[in-house]
């Protein structure tokens, strides 16, 4: 024996040796058989599914006013400060009197005056009795003047008294008939009393119209152009809202566009998100939205769509749609100016046959199930409804509730309403 094997030298027991041990391995590593496919599984069943739209965008108040100086000068007065809720037409700064131009110095004194010459119009009952007063002293003066006239057409023998332009009381005689000079004097004085009427009763009208009056009109424009002057000098709340930024110090010296407060109406909190054009005509005014941020962690709030864009903007190519919701449930916490995740409710259903989006295959065009019948995937045809992130609604296709949807059909590749045949 020893003979046999000193006949192969060492080299040659070493490729014998390597060559039975990959045989070995092959042999190890044959397959004994396929396993069976492990297949994941889920039950058909019935439930509710919400569509819905997702975006993003950013909280702004219903109003925001920033508030800037008009004129220079030194600020005298701080009257508000962050966090302060003020109403229409509160003063929230001034300027130092002492520091401001000529020109709203002067303003003051125009207010008095206008302000005093609209009170003279509205408030004094003594102008619309004395004009009534002449009115009547008018129409007295003007029938005379015409009874005279009339009178003179004719024969006379006349004494007559009248009241002259300085209203002394006179007496006239005239026999026989009037010369032309007195008609024409007759027909002067006529003309002149009429004039006079006519101008009374204008003014007596014009005191009845009150503030329709045209000279109370140009009063009041007088009244607001004094008040437009004397406000450069001060910043006043242009609505009910709350302060959210304030820069003024007392001393502070400003120029026309320095940036004083930001007033926001928080009553209403918005956020405007922009809607792709393919899912804007499912969103509609009313429907509800959910809203979540990254600056306030936990919690959700609620709104609603309170508007819809009706044209679109195009951005890189993509067009897209504003779409305003309002919170319904804002707390202090939430901000102008925060970054919202917003989802918009587009379509309810209720008690529906559900298939999960991760079953669904497209074979040959068709959107497929597959099924688990005595243990063998059985490929169904579907139609789906309305669909969300994970679930969609059966519309058509022979499943029924409790039928086993398989989720990992081996043969078939790809994700969600992808893949192929095979």
């Amino acid at each position: 024996m020893r003979q046999f094997f000193s006949r192969f030298s060492r080299r040659t027991w070493i490729i014998i040796g390597v060559v039975a041990f990959v045989v070995l391995v092959a042999i190890i590593a044959m397959p004994r058989g396929e396993e069976a496919p492990i297949f994941q599984t889920v039950a058909a069943e019935r439930g509710n599914l919400s569509a819905s739209v997702g975006a993003t965008g950013s909280v702004r108040a219903r109003q925001t006013a920033l508030l800037t100086w008009q004129t220079s000068g030194n600020v005298g007065a701080v009257n508000a400060a962050i966090g302060d809720r003020v109403q229409l037409g509160e003063v929230l700064a001034n300027l130092n009197d002492a520091t401001l131009s000529q020109s709203i110095i002067l303003a003051e004194a125009d207010y008095v005056n206008a302000k005093e010459a609209l009170d003279n119009l509205l408030l004094s009952g003594t102008a619309l009795l004395e004009a009534e007063k002449a009115v009547e002293k008018a129409e007295d003066a003007y029938d005379k003047a015409y009874n005279w006239r009339v009178k003179l057409n004719g024969k006379i023998d006349i004494k007559d008294y009248y009241y002259d332009d300085n209203s002394i009381l006179k007496l006239r005689e005239y026999r026989g008939y009037a010369s032309a000079e007195t008609i024409a004097d007759a027909d002067r004085d006529l003309a002149l009393a009429e004039a006079k009427l006519e101008d009374a009763r204008r003014e007596y009208e014009r005191l009845l119209k009150g503030e329709e009056s045209d000279e109370v009109k140009a009063a009041r424009a007088r009244v607001a152009a004094a008040e437009s002057t004397l406000a450069l000098a001060k910043l006043i709340a242009p609505f009910d809202g709350t302060i959210t930024q304030a820069k003024p110090v007392v001393g502070d010296q400003v120029t026309p566009g320095t940036v004083g407060f930001r007033v926001d109406d928080l009553s209403s909190l918005l956020v405007d998100v922009q809607v792709s054009e393919v899912d804007i005509n499912h969103v509609a005014v009313g429907q509800s939205a959910t809203l979540s941020f990254d600056a306030i962690l936990g919690k959700t709030y609620n709104g609603n769509v309170v508007e819809v864009g009706q044209a679109g903007d195009t951005v890189q190519g993509v067009v897209s749609f504003t779409v305003t919701v309002e919170l319904t449930d804002a707390d202090e916490q939430v901000k102008p100016g925060m970054t919202a995740a917003v989802s918009i409710v587009v379509d309810e259903v209720q008690n529906a046959l559900l298939v999960p989006n991760r079953a669904v295959r497209l074979v040959d065009g068709d959107r497929v199930v597959y099924v688990l019948k005595e243990n063998v995937p059985t490929p169904i045809t579907i139609t789906l409804g309305t669909s969300s992130d994970t679930m969609s609604v059966l519309t058509s296709g022979d499943i029924n509730e409790g039928d086993l949807i398989i989720l990992n059909p081996p043969s078939f590749q790809g994700g969600p309403f992808g893949g192929g045949g095979g």
